[in-house]
């Protein structure tokens, strides 16, 4: 059995560093509409919204994922918590996807059983996906270089290491000039149709990478 885990911030806290092109209201309204994309993107999968905010628990209910409540723990430290929760509810394999991927493609095709599967962001730095066996005792990481550390992680554990480069998953919003580079229109309300963009014209590319 298989999951989708997708942990959201608070609204008001998302997307800091938009400031300089977004007010406050923008960016929550921006971080409400790329979660959304990503939820509906679970194609197969059920879905989990790990969070620590009453308004992101609600909207998670309201767009049909459960909630897995981990108040304090921090990013890497939710994740964990959250694989943990499914591993005791039978759950084999989670696919944890970030909420700012404007471009996601369907998350249920993502990932084997038995391995971990790790997606880079498009400067190869963070981590934008990641499939892990839930009962590995896979370490989360989370923050600049992630994604070099979750590829030492899955070695550590003796894990083959699939890793995808795909811009339907790498493609993610953090600094103003994903936005021009994305050609996301910032002033979208909410009422308008999803921020997704044209898909990659290439199929993904693997890397099969073995542990070590």
């Amino acid at each position: 059995m298989r999951a989708l885990v997708v942990p959201i911030k608070s609204f008001s806290a998302a997307k800091l560093r938009l400031a300089p092109v977004l007010d406050p209201a923008a960016r929550a309204r921006l971080a409400r509409r790329l979660a959304a994309g990503v939820l509906d993107a679970a194609g197969t999968l059920p879905r989990y919204v790990v969070c620590d905010d009453r308004e992101v628990a609600s909207f998670a209910r309201e767009h049909g994922a459960d909630v897995i409540w981990t108040p304090g723990l921090g990013l890497s430290g939710a994740v964990q918590a959250a694989v943990a929760a499914l591993a005791a509810r039978g759950v084999d394999l989670v696919v944890v996807a970030h909420a700012d991927l404007p471009n996601v493609g369907v998350l249920d095709e993502l990932g084997e059983e038995g391995e971990v599967t790790l997606v880079p962001d498009l400067r190869a730095d963070g981590t934008n996906v990641a499939v892990v066996p839930s009962g590995a005792g896979f370490c989360f990481s989370y923050g600049p270089g992630s994604f070099g550390r979750h590829r030492d992680e899955a070695a550590r554990l003796g894990l083959r290491c699939q890793v995808v480069h795909d811009d339907r998953f790498a493609a993610d919003i953090d600094v103003p000039e994903d936005l021009v580079r994305l050609a996301i229109a910032p002033g979208l309300s909410d009422t308008d149709g999803p921020v997704r963009r044209p898909q990659a014209t290439a199929d993904p590319c693997r890397d099969a990478a073995q542990p070590g």
